[in-house]
């Protein structure tokens, strides 16, 4: 599989995308030409084992011939090693320069007869150090406009232009690198920025992959995952949706690699054919095969993790061509690693949480349909239970005893039956397949009914209702009958728990786009524990005076799931020996 290289000038080649440190470099090569009275002057900056030519000034010739011009930094060392020492410049004579047409520029002019005459292959070179004696760059000068070589008076003032020269070019490099971070650091950002975690791990990976190839100038990328009992299965997943075929051998070779680069917080880049240090022989020998496969000229290679634990690894290619990684693009792509591996965790994390709550989805609904399918099925036996009991206490010759074991058998069916309402309900109401066509529904009307409807529970109960309602009218969004029965339900718990004497009040009332019933009464309270399960299907309080009173456990139960249907919400506060008050909120109808 080849690689295609990014689309970029040939003038960024040596990563030099920031114009203005370029242009400072071309203004002190033009400085320094004038100044010192040559006709050529070339600035060139290390990128690994070359230097790149980046800014020439003067000879439209030697513009055209050393411009992103490579050269090997052992053929400039090579060069230096045999030069004159100037101070800052070294010089190497004609007959000691080495095949400098291969590498360099030699114009073509004739010497003077002179033994001072300055020859088409002088080389007149500067060394450039930072603070730390690192060779960063070179200075070049060629033609003097004297054509001869410089004399002492020449050299003192070529050496002070070198001093302001080596600070300048300082100024520039830190200049380019530091714009480099934020381009980096921008594109980070915008990785990051982009990851969802509501995404499965490979649509994840490849949103990221263009910004990672486009950001870090990168002929391509994948992403190895690694498989784990925690972490989910491994994968190579590649930014383009390339297929990327890795030996497994290179597969485990690269798994191991990562956790000992997360480990030491470090990366690694590998060159074609030179020897890797985190690799044996065979193993170097391996991954050099495979980038010839794929034609990249090297690799940068960053572990992916979060914490202690290590994920995967990020390998980011480059062809021949581009110019090789440097160490503010190594940090930056560490630090993607890190983005990347909370990224993956949390996206495994949500795909755990997405397939729980989907079993957890289809095991409710498989209840459901047991419910319904138990209800129906008793529902028909029931029936001819009660019919029969209806005639058996139609007959005359009943003896009193009998007469009152009918009666008690009627009372267990009428609160069978009772039970197997509540699960149809319960089923109903609990299907997602069940569609809900919303109408208006005015409320006043409805808890005008309700009341009416338990005034004898109430009367019985020592309870007295007492309904607060607005004289505007205020409607609900929803079903008529399953906004009855929620509200029957609350109700009829508040009359069944109320104690004699107290009052039960149901308020009304419209809160902005909801409408809100609160129920409200003065009887035994809930406990907090009691109200941590009470909408749960069949729970049952365990307060001795709630389980006295008759009960299926699904009333509250049957409440929550209508309201849910509804978009709406249920809460209760209560307090034990006090009482409770439940808030009943959904849509509003339109006024």
């Amino acid at each position: 599989m080849a690689l295609e290289p990014v689309d970029t000038l040939a003038a960024d080649r040596a990563g030099w995308s920031d114009a203005l440190s370029r242009d400072a470099l071309r203004l002190i090569a033009e400085a320094v030409r004038e100044m010192a009275g040559f006709q050529v002057a070339a600035v060139s900056v290390v990128r690994g084992d070359d230097l790149h030519s980046v800014a020439i000034a003067g000879s439209d010739e030697a513009r055209a011939a050393l411009w992103d011009a490579v050269t090997p930094m052992q053929v400039i060392r090579d060069e230096l090693a045999k030069a004159d020492d100037w101070g800052r410049f070294k010089f190497v004579p004609s007959e000691r320069a080495g095949a400098v047409e291969e590498w360099g520029w030699v114009p073509a002019y004739e010497p003077a007869d002179d033994d001072e005459a300055w020859d088409p292959r002088d080389l007149l070179l500067a060394p450039l150090y930072d603070d730390d004696a690192r060779l960063v760059g070179l200075l070049s000068i060629d033609l003097p406009t004297s054509g001869r070589r410089p004399d002492a008076r020449q050299r003192a003032l070529l050496e002070r232009y070198a001093a302001h020269a080596e600070r300048t070019v300082l100024v520039a490099l830190e200049r380019h690198d530091f714009s480099e971070q934020i381009r980096l650091a921008t594109t980070a950002r915008e990785i990051v920025r982009s990851l969802s975690v509501h995404l499965p791990i490979e649509e994840l990976l490849e949103q990221c992959g263009a910004a990672l190839s486009a950001g870090f100038r990168a002929g391509g990328s994948w992403v190895q995952t690694f498989a784990g009992d925690v972490l989910g299965s491994g994968a190579l997943h590649s930014a383009r949706g390339a297929e990327i075929v890795l030996p497994d051998l290179l597969i485990e070779v690269a798994e191991e690699s990562a956790h000992q680069l997360w480990a030491a917080q470090q990366w690694v880049v590998i060159e074609r054919d030179l020897p890797v240090q985190l690799l044996t022989s065979e193993q170097s020998g391996l991954i050099h095969l495979f980038m010839e496969r794929i034609e990249a000229a090297s690799l940068l290679f960053v572990p992916i993790g979060a914490g202690a634990s290590c994920v995967g690894n990020l390998v980011l290619t480059r062809v021949d061509g581009q110019p090789p990684w440097g160490r503010t693009e190594a940090e930056a792509a560490l630090d993607i690693g890190h983005d990347l591996g909370r990224s993956i965790l949390n996206a495994r994390t949500f795909a755990r949480e997405h397939r729980l709550v989907q079993e957890l989805t289809a095991l409710d609904q498989y209840k459901g349909r047991l419910i319904a399918t138990v209800a129906h099925e008793l529902k028909s036996p029931l029936t001819a239970v009660v019919g029969h009991l209806e005639m058996a206490e139609a007959a005359p010759e009943l003896s009193e005893t009998t007469r009152r074991s009918l009666a008690a058998m009627d009372r267990g069916a009428q609160r069978l039956q009772r039970v197997i309402d509540d699960l149809l309900l319960f089923s109903k109401v609990g299907d997602p397949d069940s569609a809900l066509i919303a109408v208006p529904v005015p409320l006043q009307p409805v808890l005008e009914e309700l009341a009416e409807l338990h005034t004898v529970t109430a009367r019985r109960a020592g309870v007295t209702i007492r309904l607060e309602t607005p004289d505007e009218p205020v409607g609900a969004l929803g079903e008529p009958e399953e906004i009855d029965t929620a509200l029957g339900n609350v109700l009829g718990n508040a009359v069944k728990y109320g104690r004699p004497g107290t009052v039960v009040t149901v308020s009304l009332a419209r809160e902005r786009d909801d409408a809100v019933v609160t129920v409200r009464d003065e009887g035994i309270g809930i406990s907090l524990q009691d109200q941590a399960q009470l909408f749960d299907e069949f729970y049952r309080s365990a307060d001795p005076a709630a389980l006295a009173q008759p009960g299926t456990g699904l009333g509250l139960a049957i409440v929550r799931r209508i309201v849910d249907r509804h978009s709406g919400t249920v809460t209760v506060t209560s307090e034990l020996g006090v009482g409770s008050t439940f808030t009943l909120r959904l849509p509003a109808a339109p006024a």
